[in-house]
């Protein structure tokens, strides 16, 4: 009999344990989905407003190029449809989420200085208070913005990959060039840069259902 009851208690504590070693695996499997929800969440955020920032460079650089245009004189048109050596490819490279991002964010990084060339070039053509100054200065400032925030976004998703720094030498800016050559070279800066924008917002979709799983898809109809 005693036997039978040490039993009884034997099973009951077999039952007891099985019970809180359920309830501990259900917290840690809750626990777990929490952070990698907070994560995702954070993930879409961050991606979120990285977009809306490049959806509003886009149409700030869309301003600029009507601008530009219109300061030019005649043949404006004309002017972006010529070619010029040089200039920073538009395209997004690579094949992982991570090429992808970090050729974002290095296209941005050339297209920096050739931008701040043409502003240079257009202080001397334009009065002190021209609008395109305001407009190339505030697209200036954005762009390194953006550029900050795509570095930002690449170290908190990919931690243990190094954003490779393109090479000193990649950025190539013009020799000396006469105005019209000056005229040319900025209107088809701009317009190769509203298409890197371009590039860069459908990559960033494509980033959103790779990387941030869980982002809610009515965040990213941004264009």
């Amino acid at each position: 009999m005693n036997g039978h009851v040490k039993n009884m208690h034997f099973q009951q504590l077999l039952e007891r344990a099985a019970t809180i070693l359920c309830f501990l695996l259900l917290v840690f499997v809750d626990s777990t989905k929490t952070v990698a929800a907070a994560r995702n969440q954070g993930c879409s955020h961050d991606l979120h407003q990285t977009l809306k920032l490049t959806r509003l460079v886009h149409k700030d650089t869309g301003d600029l190029i009507k601008q530009y245009k219109a300061s030019q004189g005649e043949m404006a048109e004309l002017l972006c449809k010529a070619s010029v050596s040089g200039i920073p490819d538009p395209n997004i490279s690579g094949l992982e989420p991570s090429e992808k991002t970090a050729s974002m964010y290095a296209q941005l990084q050339a297209f920096a200085p050739h931008l701040r060339r043409v502003y240079e070039q257009q202080t001397d053509l334009q009065p002190p208070k021209s609008p395109l100054l305001n407009l190339l200065n505030m697209v200036i400032n954005r762009t390194g913005m953006l550029t900050r925030r795509i570095n930002n976004f690449y170290h908190k998703v990919f931690p243990n990959l190094p954003l490779p720094e393109p090479a000193g030498e990649s950025t190539t800016l013009p020799p000396p060039q006469n105005i019209f050559q000056q005229k040319v070279y900025g209107c088809v800066v701009l317009t190769t840069y509203k298409k890197l924008l371009t590039n860069m917002s459908k990559n960033m979709r494509t980033l959103r259902s790779k990387v941030c799983r869980k982002a809610p898809a009515s965040e990213f109809n941004l264009f």
